[in-house]
């Protein structure tokens, strides 16, 4: 089970820490994700790390403000988000999936396990 926290609102130009943690099984198995999804929009990509952290990858609308990382022996991923836009408001959600390193690691779909969402909302 993944449980995401850390969501919250933020004026524009703010920061925020989301945190996934696991329970259940070891995180350490799997390659992590982020993806967010506005209301009447499709999942988006955020940012992805492969499970020792060596690879990382991140969509091009958050590439530079956000940083994904990960500690295993905390069970727990990370999403640092900052310099915070209107457009970064949405319902973020992490996700565990059986995937290596040049797999489709932006397609919801190559992800197993899935956390509740948190709400990140951005004011202007």
């Amino acid at each position: 089970q993944l449980q995401a926290s850390g969501g919250g609102l933020v004026q524009a130009g703010g920061s925020l820490r989301l945190s996934c943690a696991a329970s259940g099984r070891p995180l350490s198995g799997y390659f992590m994700g982020w993806f967010r999804q506005a209301p009447g929009k499709e999942r988006e990509f955020v940012a992805a790390i492969s499970r020792s952290a060596d690879y990382t990858y991140y969509s091009d609308s958050v590439k530079g403000r956000f940083t994904i990382s990960r500690d295993n022996a905390k069970n727990t991923v990370y999403l640092q988000m900052n310099s915070l836009k209107p457009e970064d408001t949405s319902v973020y959600r992490c996700a565990a999936g059986p995937l290596y390193p040049g797999d489709y690691y932006y397609s919801p779909r190559q992800y197993s396990y899935w956390g509740q969402g948190t709400q990140v909302t951005v004011s202007s």
